[in-house]
């Protein structure tokens, strides 16, 4: 059963457009943007977020973070009078803040339908794992604006789908739906939108079964190593390799493949 999260750090006494959730039975905290209809982002719930994340990746009851919406919308993305409202300083952390969840050592799912622009797209493209509704469409509309993308959205977007796609999708402010964006990589899922929130809690159950000490590792591995070049990364990759072979969990996990049973990992 899911509860409110109680914050200790008083800049998260009141939170902007958002709850937070935990259900300790299951190891896990929903982030959920609850600014229906479109759950607009305000700049003081940029700074927020981060806040958020950096707490529950040090909360040791939460194994699994999903970040949600309430409503047919996942977010149209930041509220756009408080561009011109923001200092240049406070600008130019945006991308810092948005980039939370990959900085995350715990798995990240962000769960999508509907309009998911702008600064909703960037947090998305900052989660591990997307898993898309059928009514999903993925758009980062700042040309219309006369701006581009400031929370890391193009050089996300350039990683994971390349320089032409890119400009498709952001020079011409292009709406992409869930579809195609699991057929670009861009989403983990595609599913039917009565089935979001079912997709979602199975990948949670699945990522418990393993190790939080090698999820870790990998998260930090393949986001450590995805500009390095291949001879880096296979020698990091030798080096988590290394310090794994030496952890409880793994010795937990080979007994337990030997004795043809569940493992218990413990995260050490």
């Amino acid at each position: 059963m899911a509860s409110s999260y109680t914050f200790a750090d008083p800049r998260l006494a009141k939170l902007d457009g958002f709850q937070v959730e935990i259900d300790e039975a299951r190891e896990r905290a929903d982030i959920v943007l609850n600014r229906p209809p479109f759950n607009i982002v305000s700049m003081p719930q940029r700074d927020q977020l981060r806040l958020v994340f950096e707490t529950l990746d040090e909360d040791a009851r939460v194994r699994v973070i999903v970040v949600r919406a309430v409503g047919e919308h996942f977010s149209s993305g930041g509220n756009i009078a408080g561009f011109l409202a923001a200092t240049p300083e406070h600008v130019s952390k945006l991308a810092w803040n948005i980039a939370a969840p990959a900085r995350c050592a715990k798995p990240v799912i962000v769960a999508n339908r509907g309009y998911c622009f702008g600064v909703g797209f960037e947090l998305s493209l900052a989660c591990d794992f997307r898993i898309a509704s059928e009514t999903t469409l993925y758009a980062l509309p700042e040309q219309k604006l006369g701006q581009i993308p400031g929370s890391g959205g193009s050089a996300r977007l350039q990683k994971m789908v390349g320089i032409t796609r890119t400009k498709d999708i952001v020079m011409r402010s292009k709406r992409i739906s869930g579809k195609q964006a699991l057929e670009w990589g861009l989403a983990t899922e595609c599913v039917a939108d009565a089935d979001l929130e079912k997709a979602t809690d199975k990948l949670v159950d699945e990522l418990r079964t393993f190790s939080p000490l090698a999820q870790r590792t990998a998260k930090k591995l393949l986001n450590d190593t995805e500009d390095s070049t291949l001879a880096i990364a296979i020698e990091l990759e030798g080096h988590c390799y290394s310090r794994l072979r030496q952890s409880e969990d793994f010795k937990e996990g080979v007994e337990a493949f030997d004795q043809k049973r569940p493992p218990k990992f413990i995260g050490r």
